[in-house]
């Protein structure tokens, strides 16, 4: 039976209520650490198929507004379910990045245009119909995902998001002041004012503390802007408007109110996007399980079930069918998230819905949306580090949640050094196939999880 428990206690249990007023900054903390990650794939794979500027400027407003609708629909269905469709999971769901490799290929493969981006939408459904039903085989499947497997793919997660983490926090990498001292002061100052109300306050404050971090981040960005030099100077002598200032104009110019369109692009078919994307299917599904593994042991204290890892890998199947119908890349399991939940501890389902509903406003809202895609990357930054850093934490906890012996320690070491490294590290993979580099070649996540799971099958037990 669900009842109203006080915040110390019910932001931290998954079915507790809780009073809006303290879920509503809860949830909008798990969309400001996600917010910038799930528009970011759709502007690289639009800009790829030639989609971005000039006749296709709607085009691609109109996929971005997509993006937050689709996510918000997925991430409740994924908490509440309906059916089998959705784990109950403290997770949000938002645009996939690991498929850029593939998705990138697709493009030059296919000299780009509407096509390509209509073949990549239909690899998208096949592919998310495809991982659908390896969802609901899930359970025979678990025997192959035991602590030190799953453990080991949320470590990779884990470690592949510092760098992400890191870049932001110089301001992003596409930034001509990457780096600058003003992004790091920037991004520095949001990671200490999170320190101080995660550890020097209690209750409500502690845990929105990354929510008050970002705030701060932005008050102090807009106060830069009137004693700082907001233009700067290339070597080439090209000026340039620095990271951290934000972009009134982008929200003055977007619309208060607009539809999310069914089938921006049309759908097309073919093998070429099709056999990839599959695969990458598959990796999904092993990441998904890994994230929701992570999620529950760094928020709950406990082991994922099999009906839960079931429903978030239908859920993740199904939901990214779903936002191929609406133009948008395959939806998955955000890590950032997951580094969140592990970080703040706060599962209440009630406070993530809120988040949820937000990002379907942002979806009928554009210029809600706008409001908080102009966050400087090295806002984001500051929080990102500690979050990101927080899932290699869950994924230790994973692995050491049972004894540690010559085995498992085997199990880890290869997973990382071979799998994890050489993924990481992807020029040692140049002279191999094409597909395999696809797959293998994007990040440590891959390669770490199916060194893992070939170890665990084919090392001999340890003794009672």
């Amino acid at each position: 039976m669900i009842k109203t428990i006080d915040l110390e206690k019910g932001a931290y249990e998954f079915d507790a209520k809780m009073p809006l007023r303290q879920a509503i900054p809860l949830g909008l903390q798990h969309v400001f650490a996600m917010f910038v990650g799930n528009l970011t794939p759709l502007l690289i794979i639009t800009s790829a198929c030639g989609l971005a500027g000039g006749e296709f400027a709607d085009l691609q407003v109109s996929l971005l507004q997509n993006a937050m609708f689709v996510a918000g629909v997925v991430t409740l269905v994924q908490l509440f379910s309906i059916g089998p469709v959705g784990g109950q999971v403290p997770i949000i769901m938002g645009t996939s990045s690991g498929f850029l490799g593939v998705f990138n290929s697709v493009a030059a493969s296919m000299g780009g245009g509407v096509l390509a981006y209509g073949a990549i939408m239909g690899a998208s459904i096949l592919g998310g119909l495809f991982e659908t039903v390896l969802g609901f085989f899930l359970k025979p499947l678990r025997k192959f995902f035991p602590s030190v497997v799953t453990g080991t793919v949320v470590l990779s997660i884990g470690l592949s998001l510092i760098s992400v983490g890191v870049n932001s926090f110089g301001g992003g990498n596409a930034a001509k002041d990457f780096g600058s001292m003003e992004n790091l002061l920037l991004a520095v100052f949001v990671l200490v004012v999170i320190l101080f109300f995660k550890h020097w306050t209690k209750g409500f404050l502690s845990s929105s503390a990354i929510l008050i971090g970002i705030v701060a981040g932005y008050i102090a960005a807009f106060i830069m802007g009137f004693v700082l030099p907001t233009t700067g100077v290339t070597a080439d002598g090209v000026e340039f408007t620095k990271a951290w200032v934000l972009n009134w104009d982008k929200v003055a110019q977007a619309s208060w109110f607009a539809i999310p369109k069914l089938v921006p692009v049309k759908i097309v078919f073919d093998m070429r996007a099709i056999l990839p994307v599959l695969i990458m299917f598959i990796v999904t599904a092993v990441e998904t399980v890994g994230d929701i593994s992570g999620v529950m042991e760094g928020g709950m204290g406990r082991e994922a079930t099999d009906k839960e890892l079931s429903g978030g890998v239908i859920c993740d199947g199904l939901g990214s069918s779903f936002a191929a119908c609406f133009g948008v890349l395959p939806n998955t399991s955000f890590s950032q998230n997951v580094g969140l939940v592990a970080m703040t501890k706060v599962v209440n389902r009630g406070a993530l819905a809120t988040g949820a509903i937000f990002l379907i406003l942002c979806g009928l809202i554009p210029k809600l949306g706008a409001l908080v895609s102009i966050m400087p990357q090295a806002v984001l930054g500051g929080a990102a580090v500690m979050m990101f850093s927080s899932i290699v934490v869950s994924g230790i906890q994973l692995i050491t949640k049972e004894k540690m012996t010559p085995r498992t320690l085997t199990i880890v070491s290869v997973a990382l050094g071979v799998g994890y490294g050489m993924g990481a590290n992807a020029s040692i993979l140049a002279k191999t196939p094409q597909l395999f580099q696809l797959v293998c070649g994007e990040s440590g996540i891959v390669p770490a999880a199916f060194v893992a799971i070939v170890l665990n099958v084919l090392l001999p037990k340890d003794a009672e």
